[in-house]
């Protein structure tokens, strides 16, 4: 199944402010098991994949902040799904459980399609892989989440998770057509569940600094992660960022842009935005 680490964990020098970055979706090391068994070429299965995010994100820890980063692709198990999300129409076994848009539209945390819906596997898979995966590359992922957030509440009286995700350019384009200014990057807490308001304010303004347009939980709210730990009242709080992949890599080559290096140096800069702030003003009181 998985011969290697399902994420990779980079951690600061010196751990100096509550901020956590995650990047679940980012992996790459696809299992032969999974492309031998799928409908799908090797550039089409990665149409889900945050292609590096993780590159993005990566001078995190010389910023004092840790970075997690799946290794595994989204298109094997879903890391911001819950456990028991599971899909009917692809595993062997499972009855059918209350309605769930996600799992209905095969996005389940075992992905049934990728972008644009198409299937990823020939015939369904039997329960019992279902469960390795989950215990080799689910539990473990989240059980690495929850301690960083732990020991940030911890260490500082606060967490503050950056869960890191791209979007695609198109869909974007679609959101713009309803006369909104078009966004770079859309910042997900599920309409004030997931972190506070001040986080979020603070999160926004270090994009915004740098030049980049910026909404709010249209057309991502935010999935399983924001949700899961997002607990403002508690002062742990999860803001989901996805940006816009246009603006870093050719969509359809999965390739870098030319510029991609002035792109990361200006994410470099957010990064360093969020976590100095953070340092500088905790602990941020209960709301």
């Amino acid at each position: 199944m998985i011969a290697q680490p399902a994420f990779d964990l980079y951690l600061p020098d010196r751990r100096d402010t509550p901020v956590v970055f995650s990047s679940p979706h980012s992996g790459k090391d696809y299992p032969l098991s999974l492309l031998s068994r799928s409908t799908l070429d090797e550039r089409s299965i990665r149409s889900s994949e945050d292609a590096y995010v993780d590159v993005l994100f990566s001078q995190a820890p010389q910023l004092g902040a840790p970075l997690l980063a799946a290794r595994v692709p989204r298109a094997f198990i879903d890391l911001n799904r819950s456990a028991d999300e599971l899909d009917p129409a692809l595993i062997e076994g499972i009855l059918r459980a209350p309605h769930n848009p996600r799992v209905s539209s095969g996005l389940g945390v075992i992905p049934r399609v990728v972008a644009n819906g198409r299937p990823i596997y020939r015939g369904k898979l039997p329960l019992r892989e279902v469960h390795d995966r989950l215990e080799q590359v689910w539990h473990p992922y989240h059980d690495a989440l929850r301690t960083l957030l732990d020991e940030s509440l911890n260490l500082f009286g606060e967490a503050i998770l950056i869960d890191c995700h791209s979007m695609p350019h198109e869909a974007i384009e679609t959101h713009a057509r309803s006369n909104q200014p078009r966004p770079d990057v859309v910042l997900g807490d599920r309409f004030g569940a997931a972190a506070s308001r001040i986080v979020v304010d603070e999160v926004e303004a270090a994009f915004e600094q740098v030049g980049l347009r910026v909404a709010r939980n249209a057309p991502f709210a935010g999935a399983y992660i924001t949700q899961a730990y997002g607990r403002p009242s508690r002062n742990q709080h999860v803001v989901q960022i996805e940006i816009d992949r246009a603006l870093y890599m050719d969509e359809a080559t999965i390739q870098p842009r030319a510029d991609f290096a002035d792109f990361h140096r200006l994410i470099t800069d957010v990064i360093a935005t969020i976590a100095g702030g953070r340092a500088q003003n905790r602990p941020l009181a209960a709301e």
